[in-house]
Parts: C-alpha cells; sequence; structure tokens
C-alpha cells in the first residue's frame, strides 16, 4: 500500500497529470465558481425553498434563512466535486492507460461508454447528497463531523473510480477502491489540491490492483 500512495504522489504532480488537472478539473472548478458567484442570490433562494417543505420547521423563516446560509455552500461545493468527478471519468482514459503503461507494461482498452460514465457518477452523486441530509447532524459534532464527511466524500468517488479502472483494465476490487477514495478524499480539504480528488482517487486505485498482477 505504501509503495502504491509513493507513486501515486509522484504521478499526481507528474507534467501530464497537471496539464490534464488544469484542463479538465481546474477549469471546471474555475467556471462554477464563476457560475455560483453570478447567481448565488437565485440559488441560495431555491435552498431556502427546499427547505420551507421540511416538516415542523419548514414554516419557520429563521429555519429556511439558517439552511440556506449553512447548506447551500456545502452543496455548491458538493456539486462542483461532482462535476470534476464526472469530467473527470470521461476524460482520463487515455492518460490512465498511458500510466500504466508506464509503470507496469500494461496495455489498457478504453471499453467505457459515456452514458454508463454519466449513470455511475449520477448514481454516486444522487446517494452522496442523500446521505449528507440524513447524516446533516452528526456534520456539526467535532470530530466526528469531519469523520462523516471524509466518508461522504468518499461515497462521490468510490463508484465512478470502480468503473472507470475496470473498463479500462477489466479489474474489480471493491475493498481497494474503498481505501483509495477515502484517501483521495482527504485532497478535499486542502484548497487547490481539492481538484485533484477524483484522479489521485483513479491513480491509487490503479497502482493497487496493478501492482499485484
Amino acid at each position: 500500500m505504501q509503495s502504491a500512495i509513493v507513486k501515486s504522489l509522484r504521478d499526481i504532480f507528474s507534467l501530464d497529470v497537471i496539464k490534464f488537472i488544469v484542463k479538465v478539473a481546474f477549469s471546471s472548478f474555475v467556471i462554477m465558481i464563476v457560475i455560483f458567484w453570478i447567481f448565488w442570490q437565485q440559488y441560495s433562494s431555491f435552498i431556502a425553498s427546499l427547505a420551507s417543505y421540511a416538516p415542523l420547521l419548514g414554516h419557520y423563516g429563521w429555519f429556511t434563512e439558517g439552511v440556506a446560509v449553512v447548506a447551500a455552500p456545502f452543496i455548491a461545493y458538493g456539486i462542483i466535486l461532482a462535476l470534476i468527478s464526472l469530467l473527470t471519468s470521461i476524460f482520463s482514459p487515455k492518460l490512465l492507460i498511458k500510466l500504466a503503461k508506464k509503470h507496469y507494461g500494461i496495455e489498457g482498452s478504453d471499453n467505457s461508454k459515456i452514458s454508463e460514465v454519466i449513470k455511475v457518477n449520477l448514481k454516486a452523486t444522487l446517494k452522496f447528497f442523500g446521505l449528507t441530509i440524513l447524516l446533516l447532524p452528526a456534520l456539526f459534532v467535532p470530530i466526528l463531523g469531519q469523520i462523516v464527511m471524509l466518508l461522504l466524500w468518499a461515497v462521490l468517488l468510490k463508484e465512478p473510480t470502480e468503473y472507470d479502472i475496470k473498463s479500462l483494465f477489466n479489474i474489480d476490487n471493491a475493498k481497494s477502491s474503498q481505501i483509495a477514495s477515502i484517501i483521495a478524499a482527504l485532497f478535499n480539504y486542502i484548497p487547490i489540491l481539492n481538484v485533484f480528488s477524483a484522479l489521485f482517487a483513479q491513480i491509487l486505485f490503479l497502482h493497487f490492483i496493478l501492482s499485484k498482477k
């Protein structure tokens, strides 16, 4: 595992990966930030309107306003990460195949389907937001909240990572993908590096699996 992590960290800061991140992940991150910045008032009002449907407390103005203030930034961040994960899944196969050939001499083949990529990422995104809503009270508990948040981010990465690597190398290992997703989710705590999380999960999972072949 230690060797896989070291190789992944070297790869993630290589020139090819930096170029990919700038073109795909970082550009989409900046675009979404600008969109949210322009339409924040409308977006925040929409989140408040959704909160108004909450049982018992939904008719209280202080509740809907509070939810908008607390939840809106978090949901926006989740949407941005989900978009980066989707675009990474779509555009990363050539890069991952190149890394597999470089490190292990293994030829991969892109058998992914764009419709399936979107489906898998959408499923992970819905699961992420569904679990977030259910576990929302736990997020405000010191220490526990950070652990829960880390696991939620891992949920967002796990299934797309599994599908991406399996479609390239016909390999499946749920346990390794879970570990890779949790480690990669740590990047989401670090500004700028958070755009690396989806690709890092893929690369780390690739090393976990191919190093055992």
